[in-house]
């Protein structure tokens, strides 16, 4: 199935149940179900419901101390008849295993507990008196938290690796290698045609099937692919996913989209026997790092990128330097910030990616992209919050970055995912551009020395006056943004809660 978020860090991987009984603290003892070393629990929930299926997302460890369990529960037509559908239910929501405590309800875990769940094939645990409930949740979220680190540490070095492979002399190779190797499967290149021209490391399960099916998946996301004859292909008529994958023969499969504008086509795809939570972070690092590497040695882009910054640097016109990067006559800039840590340059390149442009800065906790309009729509992207400029000819990149910035602060103030710059005619537009300047420089001369009560002043006014959210915008304390706006109230001389002064103020601001 088509899956086009691409995670900045692995989820939590799940605890095996197997770690769980491990734990001498808690003295915990399987007494019924298969003893099955791939059973794995995400969290422990408590429940003393008779039915707990409205309250289970799937993969719990249930814990119970039996009070739902009424004295007759085994006088029914049969023993058992009520731990059946107890037992049931939990399977049915997809319950990993059942706990049961040990006192202060009962003496001994009932009998028809423990054949009721050896029926239906769920782990049944026995928890001893001297073991709380709490003290069992404290203990599977400290496994998850060492299983978290783990695979944070294996996806680092992963990533230190990919990135090493990508600098020796053969990197797309070297990569593949790196990519098989931390994935335990095999990874393969396709060209633009659905060709493959490079692999690494060997096909798990059935070769000939899950080669063919690895191939049919990579054109899921193949620019105008016709899909191949992947099981997880997708029929939709919508725009081509970014990534897809699939399960064929046990073997789980992934295809990656490379590149974009001319080097578009390239597409890496993944297989492998197990799929561990940080291998589709693994493997997206492999897809960004192989989207530069096809880009810069198949389209020219590189030395396109090279000559467009030389010019520029000697004094070229941005509007004469723009063919080089792309024939778009219209352009937008982007400014997006993580929702977690400051990027850097790998996962800057993946948003460039995922927007369509190669043309990315990162200045501190913001990156800014260069995106030619009318290649794709423009959609938020997971984890980022982004400001986006309206369509401007290259003279004006300028004023398009100042738009992407003051719509990524508007973003953050009201908890938007992407804001854009309005470019729609008003009555400003009535008004002689010079005109207007000249009359807003007169409004503002009061303040026009003083650039933080400037900024302080048209982030309120867009905000609707909202002190939080503007101090949300900026940076900075509310009561920092109120002594601001009475300050500059107090220099322009004019009353800020009279809607006609915010107004004028409002329009200056934007011809100032």
């Amino acid at each position: 199935m088509p899956d086009t978020a691409v995670p900045a860090v692995p989820p939590t991987p799940p605890v095996p149940l197997a770690a769980l009984l491990a734990r001498e603290d808690l003295g915990l003892r399987q007494i019924a179900g298969p003893s099955d070393p791939a059973t794995v629990i995400h969290w422990a929930h408590t429940s003393e419901m008779a039915d707990p299926y409205p309250y289970l997302l799937g993969g719990e460890l249930l814990l119970t101390a039996g009070v739902h369990i009424p004295e007759a529960a085994g006088s029914g037509t049969r023993p058992g008849t009520y731990f059946d559908a107890y037992v049931s239910r939990i399977v049915e929501a997809g319950g990993s295993a059942l706990g049961f405590g040990v006192a202060p309800v009962h003496d001994t875990v009932p009998r028809a507990l423990v054949e009721a769940c050896d029926q239906y094939g769920l782990p049944l645990v026995e928890v001893p008196p001297r073991t709380t409930f709490s003290g069992v949740a404290r203990a599977v979220w400290q496994l998850m938290a060492q299983a978290r680190t783990t695979e944070l540490r294996r996806v680092t070095e992963a990533q230190q690796s990919l990135a090493a492979a990508a600098a020796r002399p053969d990197p797309v190779p070297s990569v593949l290698r790196q990519l098989a190797q931390r994935t335990g499967g095999r990874a393969a290149l396709y060209a633009p045609d659905g060709a493959e021209v490079a692999s690494a490391g060997r096909l798990p399960g059935a070769g000939a099937e899950v080669s063919t099916a690895l191939a049919g998946l990579a054109g899921v996301v193949r620019p105008g692919g016709d899909g191949g004859s992947g099981t997880g292909t997708s029929t939709s008529t919508g725009p081509t996913p970014s990534s897809a994958s699939d399960t064929v023969a046990g073997v789980h499969l992934a295809a990656y989209a490379l590149g974009t504008g001319t080097g578009r086509g390239f597409v890496l795809g993944v297989a492998a026997a197990r799929r561990d939570p940080g291998d589709h972070t693994i493997a997206s690092v492999g897809a960004v790092l192989l989207s530069l590497l096809t880009g810069e040695h198949q389209s020219g882009t590189g030395a396109a990128r090279s000559s467009a910054l030389v010019r520029m640097l000697l004094g070229a016109a941005p509007e004469e330097v723009a063919p080089l990067l792309d024939p778009g006559e219209r352009w937008i800039v982007v400014h997006a910030r993580p929702d977690g840590p400051a990027p850097d340059a790998v996962t800057a390149s993946a948003l460039g990616a995922a927007l369509g442009s190669a043309l990315v800065d990162v200045a501190g906790d913001v990156v800014r992209v260069l995106v030619p309009a009318g290649h794709s729509e423009l959609v938020a992207q997971p984890g980022w919050t982004c400001g986006v400029s309206a369509a401007v000819p290259p003279r004006e990149w300028g004023v398009a970055d100042t738009q992407a910035a003051r719509a990524l602060s508007r973003a953050r103030a009201t908890r938007e995912p992407m804001v854009r710059h309005g470019d729609r005619p008003g009555l400003a537009g009535l008004v002689a551009p010079a005109e207007a300047a000249a009359h807003a420089r007169a409004v503002l001369m009061p303040i026009a020395g003083n650039a933080a009560l400037t900024e302080t002043l048209r982030t309120w006014l867009s905000l609707h006056g909202s002190w939080d959210r503007t101090a949300v915008a900026l940076s900075v304390h509310r009561n920092t943004v109120r002594q601001r706006i009475a300050r500059a109230a107090t220099l322009l001389n004019t009353d800020l809660d009279d809607p006609d002064v915010r107004m004028e103020l409002w329009f200056a601001l934007r011809d100032a």
